[in-house]
């Protein structure tokens, strides 16, 4: 028996892999992403219809965009999402990282697992030299995931995004690949 979504992995971890979306994934990602509103409340408004979900998909296809599902391993079941948004080559290089869990997975380490495949990915794959993501300072949970995958907090801007229909202050954590390779080194001793 083949387990949905294993055969398009870009990066596989020991429970998640990441993968590309398609519009066969249309009908859980909508259904994860009501089931979680409360956990995204107000910190992301990721799609929640049909109609949402395929212009999230024209999204991702563009150059400077880039979508993977984090998945699980064992059945394929979308457990997360990460983009790659404004993507800059030349000599920036650089993307700003947004994700977000579904709520059912909350809190049983697969979006540390999958940020840790991203990053990875990123580094290795894409040759990005870094990331950076942009969080609410009252959203505990994307903090913590953040620095614990050795992302650091560079500052802090007031009013930078507008999320569910306000501009909201966020702290931008970020990372390089010099830091991911030390990280990785010292993992290693």
């Amino acid at each position: 028996m083949r387990v949905r979504g294993l055969h398009a992995a870009v990066a596989r971890g020991k429970r998640v892999l990441l993968r590309l979306p398609s519009a066969h994934d249309c009908d859980e990602f909508v259904a994860l992403m009501r089931a979680s509103r409360r956990l995204h409340h107000p910190w992301a408004a990721p799609a929640t219809t049909t109609d949402a979900f395929a212009d999230y998909l024209n999204r991702i296809r563009r150059k400077e965009t880039y979508g993977l599902l984090a998945c699980e391993r064992s059945n394929g079941a979308i457990v997360g999402v990460f983009n790659f948004n404004q993507i800059v080559r030349g000599h920036y290089h650089s993307t700003y990282l947004g994700y977000f869990g579904g709520a059912p997975f909350a809190r049983q380490g697969y979006m540390t697992e999958g940020l840790a495949l991203v990053l990875r990915y990123a580094f290795t794959k894409l040759k990005l030299h870094r990331l950076e993501a942009n969080i609410q300072p009252g959203n505990r949970a994307s903090l913590a995931l953040a620095r614990r995958c050795g992302l650091r907090c560079e500052g802090f801007s007031p009013r930078y995004l507008k999320v569910n229909g306000r501009w909201r202050d966020h702290e931008r954590w970020a990372i390089t690949v010099e830091d991911w390779r030390r990280l990785r080194a010292e993992e290693r001793r």
